[in-house]
């Protein structure tokens, strides 16, 4: 463990799941790249529900709010420099999330909050509307980076985006200083995006697209890519790390028959990411100027 990664404390409040690799599991990622982990549940799940129905604990929301209280008073509170909110259980979840993020800002101004709302995929919310909508209207303000999928860009801007040019611009109106869009449409056939939009610059990063990818894609890019910043990197360096060590966890878990992204057997993949990927600027297109009409008789 570097000094460095040891001396970022993340706290992580998402699904967690007694058997799978998906929503607060990500812990064992940041765990695996030195950090200090702090979870706290939003519901209990069996598994993923991809795997069938299960039994869902969702904490009541008087008990959520008093131990997230708890969590805002902690005299380590100083010592957290991440703050990650992922998949809710309940709509009245997003206050006390807020009212946490809020605590640990003032404790540490240079915290970073990182808001991964996860409400749905392929062409359709998976949660419950009014849970989306406080994602959007509670959480979003806060957040200083945000890691939507090219879907949840679209639901959260009122849009149906398309093209990179419509992510980029549907982007840049969420509000965080870097939106990170995952699931972008890619230049070349059989690869997939992942687009890293900022006021000023946007850098694309390309992979190969994996078919039957596993369900946890989202959360193992958002903790390599949150790491990768706390620990020093640059934009373009943090992306392309990110991209890389998703990219091969996802590839090896497919290839091997695993039923879930396997983060054990592939921790080199996570902490030495090797694949390549194609990194790019993208340059907004400009609209040609009107020529100006003939005023001559």
């Amino acid at each position: 463990m570097s000094a460095t990664a040891a001396s970022h404390e993340i706290l992580v409040i998402s699904s967690f799941v007694v058997r799978g690799s998906v929503g607060a599991r990500a812990g064992f990622i940041l765990e695996r790249l030195g950090h200090r982990v702090w979870t706290m549940p939003t519901i209990i799940l069996p598994w993923h529900p991809g795997h069938g129905r299960g039994h869902r604990i969702v904490p009541a929301e008087a008990d959520f709010a008093a131990m997230l209280s708890d969590l805002a008073r902690a005299p380590w509170l100083s010592k957290v420099g991440a703050v990650v909110s992922g998949y809710l259980g309940a709509a009245s979840q997003a206050g006390p999330i807020a009212d946490l993020v809020r605590a640990v800002k003032a404790a540490n101004p240079d915290a970073i909050y990182l808001c991964d709302p996860v409400l749905g995929d392929i062409g359709s919310l998976y949660v419950p509307e009014d849970v989306a909508k406080a994602q959007r209207d509670i959480l979003m303000p806060l957040a200083d980076l945000m890691t939507p999928n090219a879907f949840e860009v679209g639901w959260l801007t009122g849009g149906k985006p398309e093209t990179m040019a419509d992510l980029v611009a549907a982007a840049r109106t969420l509000g965080p200083r870097r939106v990170v869009v995952t699931s972008a449409p890619a230049m070349m056939r059989g690869k997939i995006a992942t687009a890293l939009v900022s006021p000023t610059d946007v850098i694309v990063a390309e992979n190969r697209l994996v078919g039957e990818a596993h369900s946890g894609t989202g959360d193992l890019f958002a903790a390599q890519f949150l790491s990768a910043l706390l620990t020093g990197r640059g934009d373009e360096e943090a992306l392309r790390r990110a991209v890389a060590g998703t990219f091969e966890v996802v590839a090896r878990s497919v290839r091997a028959g695993a039923e879930e992204l396997d983060f054990t057997a592939h921790q080199d993949s996570i902490a030495h990411p090797v694949a390549e990927v194609d990194i790019r600027r993208w340059a907004t297109p400009q609209k040609p100027a009107r020529r100006r009409a003939d005023t001559a008789s």
